[in-house]
C-alpha cells in the first residue's frame, strides 16, 4: 500500500524557548507491505504524546543526550519520534493482530487537595497553608522556585525525587537554589531519577493502573488537540501552561 506519512522537524537547533517557528511540517510517500513469515506489522498512528523532556533533545547541547538512551539529541531535519497509540492495520507476527491498540501512558489525577500556582504571590505561604504539619515527601517535575518553596517547607528527613525541572529547561536564569541549611539541618535527601531507570517495571505499572482506572480510583485528564499540523503549537504550549492535563495530539481517525 502507498501511504502519504506526514511528520514535524525542527528546522535548527532549539535553545531557548520553543517557538511555532522552530518547526516544520513534512511529507513523505511510503509503500508499505508486509511479506508472509517476516514477523513484520504496519500500525497506524492515532495519537501521540506531547513532552516536555523533549526540548532538551532539541538543543545544541543538554546533558539528557550523554545519559539518557531515550532522551538522545535530534538533529534537524529529522523526525522527531515519541510515545502513542496506533492501530495494526496489517500483521505478519503472532503477536499482533489486525486492529490491535499499542502502548500510551497516561497521566492521571486524584489529588486529595490543589492551587493555581499562577493565582499565587506568596508560593511559600501558600504550601504553608496546604501543608500545615509540613511536607515528607515531594515529587518535583518543575524545578525552579516551586523547589525551592518546598525544601523551605519540608519536615526533618524529608526526601524529594527530582524527575524533571520543566521551568528550568527555557531560561537559565529560574535555577533553583534551595536553602541549603534547610537541606542540612532537616537532614532532607533529594534524589534525581529518569523514568528509563524502572522500565522493568512497566509491565507491573501498566497493569496497576489499569486496575485503578477500571475502579475509579485515579481520574484521567487529557488535553487533545487535533492534526499532526498542531503538534508545533501543542509543544510550545506546555512551556506556557495552555494544556490541562496531559497532553496528546490525535493524528488519524480510527
Amino acid at each position: 500500500m502507498e501511504v502519504t506519512n506526514k511528520y514535524v522537524i525542527i528546522k535548527s537547533q532549539v535553545d531557548g524557548a520553543p517557538k511555532e517557528s522552530d518547526f516544520e511540517l513534512q511529507t513523505e510517500k511510503l509503500e508499505l507491505s508486509v511479506e508472509a513469515g517476516s514477523k513484520n506489522i504496519i500500525v497506524k498512528n492515532i495519537y501521540v504524546s506531547i513532552d516536555p523532556y523533549q526540548l532538551n533533545r532539541m538543543k545544541s547541547q543538554s546533558s539528557s543526550q550523554k545519559t539518557s538512551s531515550f532522551a538522545v539529541g535530534i538533529k534537524p531535519g529529522e523526525a522527531i519520534d515519541t510515545y502513542g497509540v496506533g492501530r495494526v492495520v496489517a500483521s505478519e507476527n503472532a503477536e499482533f493482530e489486525k486492529g490491535d491498540l499499542v502502548e500510551l501512558l497516561k497521566t492521571t489525577l486524584g489529588f486529595d487537595d490543589a492551587f493555581n500556582y499562577k493565582e499565587e504571590t506568596d508560593l511559600k505561604s501558600t504550601l504553608k497553608r496546604y501543608f500545615p504539619e509540613g511536607i515528607d515527601i515531594y515529587f518535583d517535575n518543575v524545578g525552579g522556585a516551586m523547589l525551592e518553596v518546598a525544601v523551605a517547607n519540608m519536615n526533618i528527613f524529608g526526601r524529594v525525587a527530582v524527575c524533571g525541572v520543566i521551568s528550568e529547561y527555557t531560561d537559565a536564569g529560574k535555577r533553583a537554589a534551595p536553602d541549603m541549611l534547610d537541606v542540612v539541618y532537616k537532614r532532607i535527601t533529594i534524589r534525581g531519577f529518569l523514568a528509563g531507570d524502572l522500565i522493568n517495571l512497566f509491565g507491573e505499572f501498566i497493569s496497576s493502573t489499569v486496575d485503578y482506572l477500571r475502579s475509579g480510583e485515579m481520574k484521567v485528564i487529557e488535553d487533545i488537540s487535533k492534526g499532526v499540523e498542531t503538534v508545533p503549537s501543542a509543544f510550545v504550549g506546555l512551556f506556557r501552561g495552555d494544556n490541562v492535563g496531559k497532553k496528546i495530539v490525535q493524528i488519524a481517525d480510527e
